[in-house]
């Protein structure tokens, strides 16, 4: 019966719920007070091999299985969303494409330093006026001697402060449309490239995500990921995965609070007995058990289809909107269990609450997730 792990894939699962416990939640909800991003700890992770699992052992990566990956993930974000995401970004889609579109010479000298945790990588596609709509990006890209210079702003840009390569998309045709964009490898370490103040987010707090000014900032002719023109077939190449992420993420935010739910209703008392005892409390947890069970079927069937190499665009994108909206429900459930506590930094739920709520968003709306699962299906 699915899901059946084999005992590499339960090692690196039980290795990073582990260490997620030991080392990651103890300090997650002082670094979310402060905004401080965790250094020390994606440095440990990179050293563990859980900042570039897919990549090969060649390039300086664990060279695991995507459903491994996605069991690593999911216990980190059931510590620290805000840990996951950096590490999830670093894996999908700073040296996802980079593995998939770059030239030996660019694997040598990206996909090392990122995957082993020396170097953070990031992604830098969505503009101020340029979300879901990612063929509408104004960024340009214009030839110079030995490569481009890039000008234009980015929006939204996560581990932009604290990241050193950035798969880059811009404009280098604007006759062409969508096929005038293309795909760079940007050093954030050079002069041109502004990074702003990190967003005051709602949640994520220790993870930047900050805006970014391109101001003639270089990039080498060597620098350019695949073919001029191929920058939205290397941005969308690594959707799928990138989905199952996300999806990995709200489901271990959303199990963290179904054990805080549980722990909660056992020991607090109402009219003289735990509030687990009352109907509607039991009522909640059950639905909320319904969901996760669902939602963690779909997010592993996805990711076994990923990383058996098969289509998984419909099962991608059907485990990110159930996963994100369900997470959100029940995180929304966890607090109103909690009662007033639940409003109050002091418990967890509060917390996850926060962290949650994006997962909806990024990584392509819900909207985006009905379009492209009906597209699909109507195909």
């Amino acid at each position: 019966m699915f899901p059946q792990f084999t005992e590499d894939q339960t090692a690196i699962r039980d290795a990073a719920r582990d260490f997620a416990m030991s080392e990651i939640e103890p300090g997650a909800s002082a670094r979310d007070a402060s905004g401080e991003f965790p250094s020390d700890i994606v440095k440990q992770l990179g050293e563990m091999g859980f900042m570039g699992m897919v990549v090969p052992e060649a390039y300086g990566g664990a060279g695991v299985d995507f459903l491994s990956y996605i069991l690593a993930l999911e216990q980190v974000a059931y510590a620290d969303a805000s840990v996951a995401v950096t590490m999830s970004v670093n894996n999908s889609v700073a040296c996802g494409p980079i593995l998939a579109f770059g030239t030996e010479a660019q694997k040598q000298k990206y996909l090392k330093p990122m995957a082993n945790g020396e170097m953070i990588g990031g992604f830098m596609l969505t503009e101020p006026d340029a979300g879901s709509d990612a063929a509408a990006l104004k960024t340009r890209a214009t030839k110079v001697d030995g490569g481009w210079k890039l000008n234009g702003a980015k929006a939204w840009i996560t581990n932009g402060g604290v990241g050193r390569y950035f798969v880059t998309m811009a404009r280098t045709d604007p006759d062409k449309g969508k096929k005038g964009i293309s795909a760079f490898i940007l050093d954030a370490d050079q002069p041109g490239v502004v990074m702003g103040r990190p967003e005051a987010k709602m949640g994520l707090r220790s993870s930047k995500t900050v805006m970014v000014a391109l101001e003639d900032a270089f990039v080498s002719e060597d620098a350019m990921l695949g073919k001029s023109g191929d920058g939205l077939k290397v941005a969308f190449g690594g959707l799928d995965g990138g989905r199952v992420g996300i999806a990995a993420q709200a489901l271990g935010i959303a199990q963290r609070a179904m054990d805080e739910s549980v722990a909660y209703a056992r020991a607090r008392m109402s009219f003289g007995k735990p509030i687990g005892e009352h109907q509607m409390i039991q009522t909640y947890l059950a639905e909320m058990e319904a969901r996760l069970q669902a939602a963690r079927l779909l997010v592993y069937r996805a990711a076994a289809l990923k990383g058996a190499g098969k289509p998984c665009t419909v099962e991608a994108a059907t485990a990110k909107l159930f996963t994100t909206e369900s997470a959100v429900w029940i995180c929304d459930r966890a607090v109103q269990i909690h009662g007033g506590y639940g409003y109050s930094r002091e418990y967890t739920v509060e917390r996850l609450y926060r962290d949650v709520r994006v997962t909806t968003i990024y990584e392509g709306t819900s909207e985006i997730q009905r379009m492209v699962i009906a597209r699909e299906i109507l195909k």
